[in-house]
């Protein structure tokens, strides 16, 4: 009976959080389609007329997660455009270009988000002008645009740093950060300092010529700027006010339904697992042997690896990744095999049923709602050659944490000493590496909700094996789908 209602309950927040996510859809006339090879949603009431609102993702980001935005331009009447950028969600072209020159792929998804642009313009009922939105990396991407481009009115952008603005230009600017940016706000401030002003006044109106405006979102970071209703609420107005507009509606708030879906999801996977057959204890290394296999892999991954080339796959350090997962836990496996506590084999169907899941189910709730998760052909090879590192790794994650049945402490231990390692490679090789820091965080909320899967699993099954697979496999798929595809020579 408390499985059924754990059940019920998990069913009741899937259900209530799909409802939340589709209800802002209602009424909206929603198409796909392509500009050259770069897909783009269209969003926008069927009545709308008027200017166009264009809407660019951040680094490892795709056209989902800019829905918050997106749904809530539409539904206050602005035909909206949102795209994937070359390399990144279902793009199947490459970033190429020098990643660290403004002529080289700055110059390139520039001229995407112009191509993008002159679609938005020529869609029925469009006027010539248009506002841009960009988070992260398409802040730059949006202002240096922006700025060649006369028919771009407003500018908003979100986590945003550019080199491009300057005390004169762009000439309508809205800088939103959340408040938990500080460098970004603190890049913001000195842009609003040179103007005499500070963050939280604007200068100049928005619609009658120079206007810019530094605002701090609270109680948010990098990504969830993208779903706070007041950051969302303060771009409409600033690009209703730039065509002399009165928005229709306002913010939709996508956030809390996202983490009701999503825990729904993973609440299902403890009655589920309920239904098994509870198995043994797996091994129980002693306190030192723990210690020894939790901190000497993570140290030694990281050095031994700086030695060599590791550039093999066209993806921006995915190719590293791969390399320092299976490193890390062929190591950790390796001397849990010496210590006598190699896993049996035990478990691998549990194991590949609890990947099926992940990916089919959260997978697909995380595809259309919250960023790309459906891999196109290109991506495949990509995926395959991280697969292998990905299980090892979580095979030792699995091992150090007794299929998640270990004490918390050590839990917490193995983790962190995992993060650390890669922390310790981007400090090794900063200029190549600077982009692993971004998915820590994913790799941190990986634990919070793939991870609570497998410690539902585990606490039953005890299978190392099952819990290291199914991680393993989710893992290497996310990875394989997240990291942007790149080519310099393209």
């Amino acid at each position: 009976m408390k499985q059924a209602i754990v059940a019920g309950v998990a069913v009741l927040c899937i259900a209530l959080g799909l409802w939340g996510l589709e209800a802002p859809r209602a009424g909206l006339a929603i198409s796909q389609d392509r500009v050259g090879e770069t897909p783009v949603t269209v969003m926008r009431l069927p009545e709308a007329e008027g200017p166009v609102v264009v809407i660019a993702h951040g680094f490892a980001g795709s056209r989902q997660l800019m829905a918050a935005w997106q749904l809530s331009l539409a539904r206050a009447g602005f035909i909206t455009v949102s795209f994937d950028f070359e390399g990144h969600g279902r793009n199947p072209v490459p970033m190429s270009g020098d990643v660290s020159s403004i002529d080289g792929t700055t110059r390139l998804l520039m001229a995407e988000t112009a191509r993008v642009t002159d679609y938005a313009v020529a869609l029925p009922g469009a006027e010539p002008h248009v506002a841009l939105v960009g988070h992260s990396m398409a802040s730059d991407i949006v202002v240096r645009q922006g700025l060649a481009d006369a028919r771009v009115a407003a500018i908003v952008g979100i986590s945003i740093f550019s080199q491009a603005v300057t005390a004169e230009e762009p000439a309508n600017l809205l800088m939103l950060n959340g408040a938990w940016e500080g460098a970004l706000r603190g890049e913001a401030q000195r842009v609003m300092a040179d103007l005499g002003a500070t963050e939280g006044e604007t200068v100049g109106t928005p619609g009658e010529g120079f206007a810019r405006r530094a605002e701090a979102v609270p109680f948010v970071e990098h990504v969830g700027v993208l779903y706070a209703p007041a950051g969302i609420e303060s771009g409409i107005d600033w690009i209703a006010a730039s065509f002399g507009m009165v928005p229709q509606a306002g913010a939709v708030a996508l956030g809390p339904w996202i983490i009701l879906t999503l825990f729904g999801i993973v609440l299902l996977v403890l009655p589920a697992a309920r239904l098994l057959p509870e198995g043994p204890a797996p091994w129980h290394p002693e306190r030192g042997m723990f210690w020894a296999l939790a901190v000497l892999p993570a140290l030694v991954a990281p050095g031994l690896l700086s030695l060599f080339e590791t550039r093999f796959l066209p993806v921006l350090v995915a190719d590293y990744l791969a390399l320092h997962l299976a490193l890390y836990g062929a190591l950790v496996l390796g001397g849990a095999a010496w210590a006598g506590g190699m896993p049996v084999r035990r478990g691998i169907w549990l194991g590949l049923g609890l990947a099926v899941y992940g990916i089919v189910v959260f997978g697909g709730i995380m595809d259309r709602y919250v960023g790309s998760f459906v891999p196109h052909p290109g991506r495949l090879a990509v995926i395959a050659a991280i697969l292998p590192g990905a299980v090892l790794a979580m095979l030792a994650d699995a091992v150090l944490s007794e299929a998640t049945r270990a004490a918390l402490w050590r839990r917490v231990v193995a983790r962190g000493m995992f993060l650390i390692s890669l922390g310790i490679a981007v400090a090794l090789d900063f200029e190549r590496l600077f982009f692993l820091i971004l998915i820590l965080p994913v790799i941190g909320l990986f634990y919070l909700s793939y991870g609570m899967m497998g410690r539902f699993l585990g606490k039953r099954t005890g299978s190392v094996v099952a819990v290291g697979v199914g991680l393993g496999v989710i893992l290497g798929w996310a990875l394989g789908v997240t990291f942007p595809m790149f080519d310099p020579g393209v």
